[in-house]
């Protein structure tokens, strides 16, 4: 299996080099050559399988053995999910007759980031450790970069903290995560873990992150990697959890059940490991639910075709934003100069979403005639076009048989943050008794909508994507009237005792200035 570049060129890159290199130097993103198909008997070969052996059989289907030999596959496999609280890694409990949560966050730092990024720091490492064998001279190094709003930062120094040959820089907007998710980073003192709280959003940060891998001459000489999404590995590990939920159910309910995922998402890489998932053969009865939030890009890009920063739209009756209180900063619902709108679901507040991209690629590929030699390159070339006007104008819109296609595999709700409070509460009154963070509670509500259009045959898996004890403000504000709720109690894991009184290190950016991140990397590797 090789990888190419979304936005054309005839490079193709093996998986190693495609997990150390992370974005193309075109500015796109890698993705397989073809998309594997499952094998013909996998439901009933699998479907007893534990997370780690659907891992070492999904990842195989993209991974070389001649890269990575099946042994090699499987100690790494097992080394990145041994840390995990839960034996199923990522179990699934129901909460209604077709309603079920897959829970993601039984990794290290309680969010479902763990999942990639465990996965991604031992095979940095690996890597590593096998061209440093190989090499006479000087030990190769790695610089790792990211850009977070919230979540990615900590899963991936956890990852990564005191590997050897590897220095990890995490931006995150300055006090737009919340409390508990910036302790869990910059609470990490390793040596090799650099924390960089920048003035400005999530997709400031992230621009600078993308900033860096396009200079040719840093990158060249800090051998930088991806930590991001945009790290095709990140994607891969996470279509692992779609198939277990599937047979999860299956086993449950019957091998004729029928699936619907709803997934929160702001950087559109949970769920497009369900549409890779979808795409190699996994049954979906229902579209895959995109849920939003206020930041709604990809909510409004399926009811309209445009994907834009700025919504365009004339004014309709669709409820405003009203603030609310519960979120980490206090601010609710409020937009800043960027246009970003601080919610209470923080690690969604993104304007721009990088994985979008891949799904381009593919609906642009599609559109494409059959019959043209050179099918591949012009959906290359279609998609950059369409991230240079993204870039210019911030906006473009795609021709309706475009969003047609795109229509066919998914559909899309945006939730409001009185509808997340609202959301919160019900699911603590319910039957069973059940606490949520803010983004679970994003994809719960979107799926109480899409579920009017089901079939009664369907059964919804949302992916759940916190421990709500990362989110404190924003659950014990929807449960504040809750007669006997007590959020210590009830709630906060003995592991973040303390966790806010740690010592700290981390370095402020005074603003989103790529130049000034670079003088940081370069004083501290």
């Amino acid at each position: 299996m090789k990888y190419f570049s979304t936005r054309g060129g005839p490079q193709e890159l093996s998986f190693e080099e495609t997990v150390l290199t992370g974005l193309a130097p075109n500015g796109g993103l890698y993705i397989p050559t073809t998309i594997p198909k499952l094998p013909q008997n996998w439901q009933s070969a699998w479907q007893n399988y534990s997370f780690v052996d659907l891992s070492v059989a999904v990842l195989s289907l993209y991974i070389s053995r001649e890269e990575i030999s099946e042994s090699e596959l499987r100690n790494l496999v097992v080394k990145s999910y041994a840390s995990f609280r839960h034996p199923e890694v990522t179990p699934l409990k129901k909460l209604g007759d077709k309603k079920y949560v897959l829970e993601l966050w039984h990794g290290p730092t309680w969010a479902f980031k763990d999942v990639a990024l465990q996965l991604l720091g031992n095979l940095f490492e690996f890597f590593l450790q096998r061209r440093n064998e190989q090499n006479s001279g000087a030990n190769e190094k790695l610089t790792v970069v990211g850009a977070t709003s919230g979540d990615t930062g900590s899963a991936a120094i956890y990852g990564l903290r005191n590997k050897a040959n590897i220095s990890i820089f995490i931006l995150h907007p300055k006090g737009r995560v919340s409390p508990i998710q910036e302790a869990q980073m910059t609470t990490v003192t390793d040596a090799n873990v650099h924390n960089l709280a920048v003035k400005g959003t999530f997709d400031d940060c992230q621009d600078i992150v993308k900033a860096l891998f396009a200079d040719s001459e840093f990158n060249a000489k800090h051998h930088l990697g991806a930590v991001n999404s945009i790290n095709w590995a990140r994607i891969l590990a996470q279509t692992v959890y779609y198939f277990l939920a599937y047979l999860s159910l299956r086993r449950a309910v019957g091998e004729d059940v029928q699936v619907q995922f709803v997934v929160p998402t702001g950087n559109f890489g949970d769920i497009l490991a369900g549409y890779y998932a979808k795409q190699m053969g996994l049954p979906m009865a229902g579209k895959l639910g995109v849920a939003t939030n206020a930041n709604d890009i990809l909510a409004r890009f399926w009811k309209t075709g445009r994907y834009e920063k700025a919504d365009s739209s004339p004014q309709d009756d669709t409820p405003s934003m009203q603030p609310a209180a519960g979120s980490s900063d206090g601010k609710q619902a409020t937009q800043d100069a960027s246009g970003v709108k601080e919610t209470l679901s923080p690690a969604m507040d993104i304007l721009v979403s990088s994985n979008f991209e891949r799904l381009l690629w593919y609906l642009a590929y599609e559109n494409v005639p059959e019959d043209d030699n050179d099918r591949r390159g012009k959906a290359g070339e279609i998609v950059a076009g369409w991230m240079s006007q993204m870039k210019s104008n911030g906006k473009v819109e795609v021709p309706t048989a475009v969003l047609e296609i795109a229509r066919r595999d998914f559909c899309a709700e945006r939730v409001g943050d009185e509808e997340i409070l609202t959301t919160i509460q019900s699911h603590f009154l319910g039957n069973p008794s059940y606490v949520v963070d803010p983004h679970t509670a994003v994809g719960l509500c979107a799926a109480k909508r899409l579920a009017q259009h089901n079939s009664l045959s369907v059964a919804q898996v949302i992916l759940s994507t916190a421990h709500p004890a990362k989110f404190s403000e924003a659950v014990s504000t929807a449960l504040k009237d809750t007669p006997n709720f007590n959020f210590e109690s009830e709630v906060m894991p003995r592991e973040f005792n303390g966790l806010l009184q740690k010592e700290r290190r981390v370095v402020d950016v005074e603003s989103a200035d790529v130049e000034l991140v670079k003088s940081i990397i370069e004083a501290k590797v």
